[in-house]
Order: C-alpha cells, then sequence, then structure tokens
C-alpha cells in the first residue's frame, strides 16, 4: 500500500506548484520591472547626469525665485493647470522652474538658462512603471505583477518547509541547477520582509485608481474626487481677484513655520484663475510621508496646513507609499541598501527561470534565448545611452530594437555557457564605448561629480563583466567551483 502523503508536505508540494507556475508565467516582465527599477532608485542622480555641465548649489533666496517665475511666465503663455518651482531639498541640487509641458534652470540671478532634459532618465523610469505601453494600461499592468509578486513570495515560502534550517546553506558547482536553486532561496528568505514591501506598494500604484473607482461607485455615487479628498487634503475653495501669485509674501511667512532647507517645491494650481493657490511641499525629516504641505492664497496669506505629519494613520500610510518604493529616505546609504536589495530581487527573477530551464528534459531556443534577455537588457540600456548622447536617438525605440537584435541573435550560439560569457563580453565593451561618447559629448563636465556619481560604478561593472566573461574569468570560476565541491 502506498505511504500517504502529510498533510504539510502535500501543502508544500502544491505550493510549489503554483509558485513555479507564476513565476513562469511573469518572469520575462518581472525581470525587466526588477532591473528597471533597482537602476530608477537612482533616478535623481541620472537626471542630474544627463547635463553635468549644469552649475550646481544648494543655497538660494526669496528674490532670486519670484525672478524666475516672473521669468518663466512672462515667456511662457500656453495654457497650464500648474507652475512648478523645485528646490535642492528635492535631491538635486540645483533651481528648477517648470510648469505642465517644460522647465528651465534657474541661475543665481534668477535668470532662466538651459532646458532641463531627461529623455534617457524619463525612458528608464518608464520602462520600470509602464513597460513603455499606454501609461494607463501600462500602470495597471506593472502594478498586477507587483500583486503577483506577493503571491509569489508567499507561496514560495510555504513551498520551502525547511526554510529556516537551510538559511545560510549554499551549494556550488556541477552543472548549475543546486547554485541556482540555493541563490534563489537564499536571497528570497534574507530579502523577504523588502521585497513584500516592494511588491505591496508597487501593486498600489497602479491598483489605487482602480479601488478608487470602485469604492466611488460603491459608496460615493461614482465620485472619484469624493474618495480622493475623503484620503487626502481637498484644495481650498477659494473665490479671488485674478492676479500674479505673491511668492515673496508667502515664502516669508513660511520661514516662520519651517526650515526653508526642507523646500522640496512649491505649486501654483490653476495659475490665472479666481482658484489660484500656492501650496508649498516641505521634507519632514525622521518622517516617511514625502512631505507636509503649506497653502497660501494669491495674495501671499496663509490658508491651511494640509496636516499629513499629524493625520490619521491611514493617511500617512498613503502618503509614504513613495519614499517606501524608491527609497527616498535618508539620503545617498538608504539609496544604496535599495540598490543592493533591489538587485537581490533581480537575481530571483532571473534565477527562478534558470531553475525550470535546467530541470526540464529537453533543449530548446529558449535554453539560449533566456540568459541573452537577462544580459542583453543591461547592454540594450547602455546602447540605447550611446544611441542618445552621440546621435539623439529615441532611447525607447533603440532599447527594444537592441535587446530583439541580441536575443535572436543568441540563437545561433549552441551553449548558454557560450551566451553569457560573450554577453558579459560586450557590456564591458559597450559600457567603455560609452565612456567615450559621453566624455566627447560633454568634455570636462564628464569629471564632474554629477557625471563620476554615476560613470564610476558604471565602469566598474564595466571591468568587472569583461573579466567574468573573458577565458581567465571562466577558468577562475571552474576552479572555485572544484574547490568548493571537493571541501
Amino acid at each position: 500500500m502506498a505511504k500517504a502523503v502529510s498533510a504539510p508536505a502535500s501543502f508544500a508540494k502544491r505550493s510549489l506548484h503554483a509558485h513555479s507556475w507564476l513565476g513562469l508565467l511573469i518572469s520575462a516582465v518581472m525581470f525587466l520591472i526588477c532591473l528597471s527599477g533597482t537602476i530608477a532608485v537612482l533616478h535623481l542622480e541620472f537626471e542630474r547626469w544627463e547635463q553635468p555641465y549644469i552649475a550646481e548649489s544648494t543655497g538660494f533666496n526669496i528674490e532670486q525665485v519670484e525672478k524666475g517665475y516672473a521669468a518663466f511666465t512672462e515667456q511662457y503663455s500656453d495654457d497650464t493647470h500648474h507652475y512648478y518651482f523645485v528646490f535642492p531639498g528635492t535631491g538635486i541640487p540645483r533651481l528648477v522652474m517648470e510648469d505642465d509641458h517644460r522647465a528651465h534652470f534657474v541661475d543665481d540671478s534668477g535668470a532662466l538658462i538651459q532646458k532641463e532634459n531627461v529623455t534617457w532618465t524619463k525612458m528608464l523610469v518608464d520602462l520600470h512603471l509602464y513597460l513603455h505601453l499606454p501609461h494607463t494600461f501600462g500602470m495597471i499592468f506593472v502594478s498586477a505583477c507587483g500583486a503577483l509578486l506577493c503571491a509569489l513570495i508567499i507561496s514560495g515560502l510555504f513551498a520551502h518547509p525547511r526554510i529556516i534550517k537551510d538559511a545560510f546553506k549554499f551549494r556550488y558547482g556541477g552543472d548549475g541547477l543546486k547554485t541556482n536553486i540555493d541563490l534563489h532561496n537564499r536571497l528570497s528568505v534574507w530579502g523577504t520582509p523588502f521585497h513584500l514591501m516592494i511588491a505591496i506598494t508597487g501593486a498600489y500604484f497602479g491598483l489605487a485608481g482602480v479601488f478608487v473607482t470602485i469604492i466611488a461607485q460603491a459608496f460615493y455615487g461614482g465620485d472619484t474626487q469624493a474618495v480622493y479628498d475623503r484620503a487626502f487634503t481637498p484644495e481650498p475653495e477659494l473665490v479671488q481677484e485674478i492676479a500674479p501669485p505673491d511668492i515673496g509674501t508667502a515664502m516669508r511667512d513660511l520661514s516662520t513655520k519651517v526650515d526653508t532647507d526642507n523646500l522640496l517645491f512649491f505649486t501654483v494650481h490653476e495659475p490665472g484663475t479666481p482658484q489660484q493657490f500656492m501650496e508649498f511641499f516641505v521634507r519632514t525629516p525622521q518622517r516617511l510621508i514625502y512631505s507636509e504641505n503649506y497653502r497660501y492664497d494669491s495674495a501671499g496669506n496663509y490658508i491651511e496646513k494640509a496636516g499629513y505629519s499629524d493625520g490619521d494613520g491611514g493617511m500617512q500610510a498613503l502618503y509614504s507609499v513613495f519614499r517606501l518604493h524608491f527609497g527616498d529616505f535618508i539620503g545617498m546609504p538608504g539609496k544604496v541598501l535599495y540598490v543592493i536589495l533591489g538587485m537581490m530581487l533581480t537575481v530571483i527573477s532571473a534565477t527562478g527561470l534558470n531553475i525550470w530551464l535546467k530541470k526540464r528534459k529537453t533543449r530548446d531556443a529558449i535554453n539560449v534565448m533566456w540568459p541573452a534577455f537577462v544580459w542583453g537588457t543591461p547592454i540594450a540600456l547602455v546602447v540605447s545611452a550611446i544611441g542618445y548622447f552621440a546621435f539623439a536617438v529615441a532611447p525607447v525605440w533603440v532599447f527594444w530594437l537592441t535587446l530583439l537584435v541580441l536575443v535572436a541573435g543568441a540563437t545561433k550560439r549552441a551553449h548558454e555557457d557560450t551566451v553569457v560569457n560573450l554577453f558579459k563580453q560586450l557590456l564591458g565593451v559597450v559600457i567603455v564605448m560609452f565612456w567615450v561618447v559621453y566624455v566627447v559629448q560633454f568634455g570636462f563636465a564628464a569629471l564632474s561629480v554629477a557625471a563620476l556619481q554615476i560613470n564610476l560604478p558604471l565602469l566598474a561593472v564595466g571591468v568587472w563583466a569583461m573579466w567574468s566573461g573573458s577565458s581567465k574569468g571562466v577558468e577562475h570560476r571552474a576552479a572555485s567551483q572544484q574547490a568548493h565541491t571537493t571541501k
């Protein structure tokens, strides 16, 4: 008589089966989202990197802000629902004046200088947020992947009843199956709190709108604004004479309430209408909420504080999602930590399909196309930067075309190890090519902090990739595996 399977063992088996199928369903999409999101943690640094020649400063004065605002609104009379003035407190030590359509940097005298251009950074962020799909659909799709990631994490935990006992187990060598399994499982366990937080907050961004619509239909007669007003502080209802906003009066009053070094930006809502008002977004140290907001009418009279810093727990939680998801707190140490944890999640996404490929009994084109996709993605990102900086070619099209060519070309290779080593060396080569293009494009500005904070780590990745894919790197890994196996 066959031995009955215990309930816990049976549950673990079903969890593993569900985990495997979920992983197969979204593995490629999840890899793109995780890798682009990890890099996009540094989106503010990339914005500086795109225009490294802009003078930087953390100081500003009220007269400078007033002149910048006046010059911008005089130069651009297009219809816009908002004007924004961005302060160095956002993490970029530059002053920027913008509306809904364009942006200019502001110099020390308050004059408008170069237009802000963040084309490549926008491509990267849009890849993470929308996968370059139409924004509404893309946001919902990516957020749905965040919800599926939650299911993957939970099913993965249930699928491994020895999860605590094996927390530090790592096998090395052989055909790579055990190595991929242990790498996948160990990184999953160690990063579980972070991965769940990323999955939940990622799901929130796109699915919140869906839930708002459902709640509005169910309880508010279809009025979605009423739902938003319940969760966030509603805009003030004003009727005033139409006049330019008195920014100076508002900022002088604000300086008596907050430390202006914590100013992120201010927005002029509905300019040129009786409902016009100013809203100052101020960072709140030691708090996860994005900001506390202070509102003023057109004459610079104080109206109210939005109340996010002392609102109820639900309001504060919703207003903290952005910082939690992108690691936008405690400065650069927090970003470095998020990059490390994000790379762990990216590796987990890649090794999941590696395990499935090594376990199955057949071999076909997918065996070489998958590693080509994994290593081709960073290559395509660098090539898109080369095309953009050297020839002003739209980076979105260069990225996808390069990735398609690399994956298709990999089918000519006989084995995935050949693809991995070749693509690692190719990644190193294109990074060196990018360095040359960047230096030629920007000259001495390529040695600025804004440039080097991105280009030095990028060069380190290129050197490692080139060595790792070389014959010496392959021999070193083989020797390490042999030494580990004989222990």
